[in-house]
């Protein structure tokens, strides 16, 4: 029996940092402002490409950050649904299928604003959404970007 032994980066990791490098050399050929315009479409569809559980969180949640946060700009990050302010990502949906784990996450980056006090929760595992669970992203989302 064959020691298992760790090689750095996952499969699904290496895939990850491919992702990005495309969306950073496509974002440099189109220019910032065609690259702003193309995000919404581009994230659509991503999400349209996710496993249905996935794709109905994904398609929930964009719904859920466009009416609460109008002035992030969609874009692709790592290539995953993620949300800009002043080109900086606010927040993000990784789905469960993404890095094969058994639930899918809302996380959010240094910028958002969700700090409460020394300690605070910055991402968030989601299987499914209720709309308490629907009510507390929207007020996340406003609050990570004021």
């Amino acid at each position: 029996m064959k020691d298992k032994t760790y090689d750095g980066f996952t499969a699904e990791e290496r895939d990850a940092m491919k992702e990005r490098a495309r969306e950073l050399k496509a974002t440099s050929r189109r220019g910032a402002r065609a690259a702003n315009a193309d995000g919404e479409s581009e994230v659509l569809a991503k999400i349209a490409e996710m496993p249905e559980s996935d794709r109905a969180l994904g398609e929930r949640l964009h719904a859920i950050i466009k009416a609460n946060a109008p002035t992030l700009t969609p874009k692709l990050w790592y290539g995953m649904p993620a949300y800009a302010k002043d080109g900086k990502v606010v927040c993000f949906f990784q789905s469960a299928q993404k890095f094969k784990t058994r639930y899918a996450t809302l996380g959010f980056s240094d910028v958002a604003t969700l700090d409460d006090g020394a300690m605070w929760p910055n991402s968030f595992a989601l299987t499914r959404l209720t709309p308490a669970d629907e009510a507390r992203i929207g007020a996340l989302v406003k609050q990570a970007t004021s």
